[in-house]
């Protein structure tokens, strides 16, 4: 665009200059024609004086043309400054487009750090909304006995560097009454008051620190590392930033050791659990198999004394025997296949029951536990849950047997694993899901199965009608509901 408007100039210019170049011309021409005819022309003084004003008019203005400018000079020079110009453009040109292209990569390159900035500010603000609700996520993921080596192993540094004179500094020499002696002395005992301050702090913020406090324990650690250090510049003493940091990683393995102390109690609590578990079941086991084999031995006793009786009997008495007898060996067969069942349960130490089980009045609609038991009666287990832990009783929606009831209920427990309640404790094994999605997979892993899908919330229904007979219809009685789920 500049050089184009450069050319227009040139251009004008160049028409300015021919234009004046051609009245130079003209007016020359006009002047010598005029002087012929002064010279030639007799005429009278008048006009002889006539046309010597007239040439003297010419002749100035010829001079002042020639003064304005040399017009063939000027336009060689108005061209080659146009071309100079115009050069110059284009290599102003090219140099901002070769600028343009660095600036674009310079930009792409600031966008991508800025991202990559956002997506770190982000991810900075999501930890800080964590902790400010307790949620702390642990940097090291190790067993308690690798916590209690490298938290002894850190102990030690921080002894070490404590050793070495190296947890607080001092950045002046002293001299106290001309004294540098007097004067190391003074700074080892500030030193040491500052250490003494910054230990009892860190070790008070250690001994407190829990899956709650983590931050404010930290914030803490921190405070108390700049107020020292503030109360300690007139004398230039200062506790050292990596000290601070060797306390703050004690903090932090202190409290991942007792979050893990505490996940090793819980896992062993379920170990028990199951253990107990594993025990009711095998007693159950043990004393079914017992009882069958009693119940065998008691038939095949009674059927062994009817047979000597037929042996002993008349013929009128024999028809009525061995009618009795023919019944006694059925009972003897069940009794025979009622034991083969017990010993082949003992035998299967994977089977079980999957119940699946709800409590509105304790956790609301549309909330199912998704449990196992190995006992030969699975609504033992279930009354057990609904002992004095919930205000409710459960309702049994669905009890499914299998032969692998622990790989059943994992399997159910991923497909919701999403919608879980507790999404840090798995042992509690509640789930957010409808009733309708957990029958629909049921049936796709075990075919057709059995549910109730009206929860009957006896005790639950009860109460609220009882409330609602006291005090009245309100908003924390919802009896309109109850008349619902009722009338359903």
């Amino acid at each position: 665009m500049l050089a184009f408007f450069l050319f227009l100039v040139a251009m004008g210019l160049a028409i300015i200059v021919g234009v004046l170049l051609h009245d130079r011309a003209s007016t020359q021409a006009e002047l010598d024609r005029l002087g012929r005819r002064v010279k030639d022309l007799p005429g009278t003084e008048a006009e002889r004086d006539q046309l010597a004003l007239e040439r003297n008019s010419l002749a100035a203005k010829l001079t002042r043309y020639r003064a304005l400018v040399d017009a063939e000079a000027e336009r060689d020079r108005l061209v080659r400054e146009c071309d100079r110009l115009a050069a110059l453009v284009q290599g102003e040109q090219g140099q901002m487009e070769r600028d343009r292209a660095a600036w674009a990569g310079e930009v792409a390159e600031k966008r991508r750090e800025l991202n990559d900035l956002s997506s770190r500010v982000q991810y900075l603000r999501d930890e800080e909304a964590l902790q400010e609700v307790g949620f702390y996520r642990p940097k090291y993921n190790l067993s308690s006995a690798q916590y209690k080596i490298k938290l002894g192993k850190l102990q030690d540094q921080i002894a070490g560097v404590l050793r070495a004179d190296q947890a607080a500094v001092c950045h002046v020499p002293w001299v106290v009454d001309g004294s540098e002696e007097k004067g190391r002395k003074m700074v080892e005992r500030i030193l040491k008051l500052q250490l003494r301050a910054f230990n009892g702090e860190c070790d008070a913020a250690i001994a407190k620190v829990s899956w709650k406090n983590y931050q404010t324990m930290e914030d803490r650690i921190w405070k108390a590392f700049k107020a020292i250090n503030k109360l300690g510049e007139p004398t230039h003493c200062e506790i050292t930033s990596a000290y601070v940091e060797l306390r703050l990683e004690e903090l932090r393995l202190t409290h991942e050791r007792e979050e893990k102390l505490e996940e090793e109690r819980e896992e062993q609590r379920r170990i028990r659990e199951e253990a107990r578990e594993e025990e009711i079941a095998r007693r159950e086991i043990e004393r079914e198999q017992e009882r069958a084999e009693r119940e065998e031995e008691r038939w095949a006793e009674v059927l062994e004394r009817a047979r000597r009786e037929l042996a002993a009997a008349s013929d009128k008495q024999a028809e009525g025997l061995k009618s009795k007898i023919a019944e006694l060996e059925v009972r003897l067969a069940e009794a025979h296949a009622n034991k083969e069942r017990a010993i082949s349960r003992a035998q299967l130490t994977r089977s079980g029951h999957v119940y699946v089980i709800s409590n509105e009045g304790s956790f609301g609609q549309d909330v199912y536990k998704i449990g196992m038991t190995r006992r030969l009666d699975p609504l033992d287990r279930v009354r057990e849950l609904g002992d004095a832990s919930v205000p409710f009783r459960f309702d049994v929606h669905a009890v499914i047997y299998s032969e692998d009831a622990p790989a059943l209920e994992s399997r159910l427990h991923a497909l919701f694993s999403a919608r879980r309640m507790n999404m840090v404790n798995e042992r509690k094994e509640f789930f957010r899901v409808s009733l309708a999605e957990i029958e629909k997979h049921v049936r796709e892993l075990r075919g057709e199965i059995e549910f109730t899908r009206v929860a009957e919330a006896k005790e639950y229904r009860e109460t609220l009608a009882m409330l609602a007979a006291r005090e009245g219809p309100s908003p924390g009685h919802p009896t309109d509901y109850l008349a619902r789920s009722t009338t359903a």
